[in-house]
């Protein structure tokens, strides 16, 4: 009789073991699943926004903007891609995915936006810039002393004014001074502000016009002159819009066009312009 009640009483610990195993399988499945539910809502959570913007803001964007922005809202990254104006144009037309489109002038914006490729109401001229003339900072040259004197020189880069606003600004400056004509075979044109700057700073040009902008970030040029206030019929101003109503984008959005943004946009040269077209 002792041996049949100590086979029982074994035999029911080993149920209570095996159930005891049970739960604690069933508790840390429960808790793989909750592991794997919040793994799954943060990834839904994540979103990338693409920029496609003027050559000349690539500093203040990937220097501090986005970094900034990223900081702020984790799960939120921005891609950034930077080239002339022109050619971003292009590129959105060809069908370049993008959220957000900011030009260094009017005459992309506002070709994309009669194409219907951008959220008009979006518009908003944000800021404004300065063009240029600039000499290799070992430039010994001193007959280069104003806009005009760009005739003096046997090099001279500029921005291919089909598609870089640098260059489109430059002709109608130079054109509406008399001296275009007169240059014209001594001109190389950049692909983007940042190779017209480039050849200056490695004194491939003898001078360039570049935006005020750009002739800051490096110490290898120097700046002659601004260009005359009378020779450009517009201010030199920086729209930006949204391609689409993503969430993501639209937050982007709000803190490109905000005081703390544009804090840092001034730290790089620019001039505040906020205005919407509407």
């Amino acid at each position: 009789m002792k041996k049949f009640m100590g086979i029982v009483i074994f035999t029911a610990a080993l149920t209570m073991l095996a159930g005891c195993s049970s739960n604690t399988r069933s508790e840390d499945n429960n808790t793989d699943a909750t592991l794997i539910s919040e793994e799954t809502t943060e990834v839904s959570e994540e979103a990338t926004v693409t920029l496609a913007a003027a050559a000349s803001l690539e500093y203040a964007f990937t220097e501090e903007l986005i970094p900034l922005f990223e900081e702020e809202n984790p799960g939120i990254t921005v891609e950034g891609t930077y080239d002339s104006s022109g050619k971003l144009q292009t590129q959105i037309e060809s069908g370049l995915d993008a959220d957000i489109f900011f030009s260094a002038a009017t005459k992309q914006m506002d070709a994309l936006n009669e194409e219907g490729l951008v959220v008009s109401d979006s518009i908003t001229e944000l800021l404004e810039n300065k063009i240029v003339l600039i000499v290799p900072s070992e430039s010994e040259n001193e007959e280069i002393q104003s806009f005009e004197d760009i005739t003096k020189a046997e090099m001279i880069a500029l921005g291919d004014p089909e598609s870089v606003p640098v260059g489109q600004y430059s002709e109608e400056s130079l054109t509406n001074l008399g001296i275009r004509n007169e240059i014209q075979d001594k001109v190389s044109f950049g692909t983007n502000v940042t190779e017209v700057l480039n050849w200056v700073a490695e004194s491939s040009a003898e001078c360039g016009i570049v935006y005020a902008t750009d002739a800051a970030t490096t110490d290898k040029v120097r700046i002659i002159a601004e260009a005359p206030e009378e020779s450009l019929s517009s201010p030199v101003v920086y729209p930006v819009a949204r391609l689409n109503d993503d969430e993501a984008a639209e937050k982007f959005f709000d803190f490109i066009c905000s005081d703390e943004a544009m804090a840092v946009f001034e730290e790089y040269g620019f001039s505040d312009n906020r205005q919407s077209r509407n």
